[in-house]
């Protein structure tokens, strides 16, 4: 069993408990963690897993309420992109509460690629049985919205390979797109590059991981301990307190 199969699991689960208590969809999923520990990746595959079951599913990324490149900029935490401090919680918030009454949203699109939300595109997330919600920070900004949320765990190490890997890919993809944000790393060597990604994690994103997400891990109510290759090693249900 893989990590979108146990949160499917766990989606079946609530509407088993719900068909019994009349309570009404949609069911809202988060999907947390840390950067480059999965999470869109297994909401996605979570989905298709839902909708094979007869339900329906949606998914809403939360990086599109990122603040822009250029706001993070005004306000002098370009650095601390990813970090609590860059998303637009009000407005994570008032979508989840929108989505939660029944109705449609339009949210905010973010790419990878350029590194920034993307200007006038949105992502229209309809009444759906089921919206899994992945993103960083779900259990400090919207745990009393989400129904279920999964934490994504891995050890550091295994972490900082996945997401060394990820930004590699980047790098590489940005000499065949000169509109990519990574353009200025096309003429550097793989080793300048290796280094500038494990230097990324270390100073920003394992910072964000230990101070910001990890102290917030009890708050979720499965944690799904990920081994090297993604297989789950064990889950852990907790109490939220």
């Amino acid at each position: 069993m893989d990590a979108a199969e146990v949160i499917a699991a766990e989606v079946i689960a609530t509407q088993l408990a719900r068909a019994t208590a009349d309570h009404p969809a949609p069911i809202l999923i988060g999907i947390t963690g840390s950067v480059a520990a999965g999470k869109s990746v297994t909401a996605g595959r979570a989905a298709k897993a839902i909708r094979l079951a007869g339900l329906s599913a949606e998914v809403l990324c939360t990086d599109g309420f990122l603040w822009p490149n250029s706001i993070l900029d005004e306000r002098g935490i370009t650095t601390l992109k990813g970090f609590p401090e860059s998303f637009d919680v009000d407005s994570l918030r008032a979508a989840l509460v929108e989505i939660r009454a029944g109705g449609s949203v339009t949210v905010p699109k973010y790419s990878h690629v350029t590194y920034d939300v993307e200007a006038g595109e949105g992502t229209t997330i309809v009444p759906s049985d089921v919206v899994l919600v992945d993103g960083l920070h779900l259990t400090r900004f919207a745990v009393d919205l989400l129904d279920v949320v999964a934490h994504l765990d891995a050890p550091h190490d295994v972490l900082e390979g996945w997401f060394v890997d990820r930004l590699m890919a980047l790098f590489d993809a940005a000499a065949d797109d000169p509109g990519s944000f990574y353009a200025w790393a096309v003429g550097m060597s793989a080793g300048e590059r290796s280094a500038m990604a494990h230097w990324f994690w270390a100073e920003i994103n394992l910072v964000n991981l230990v101070e910001c997400i990890e102290p917030w891990r009890g708050q979720a109510d499965v944690v799904i301990r990920l081994e090297a290759d993604h297989s789950v090693a064990g889950v852990d249900r907790n109490h939220r307190g």
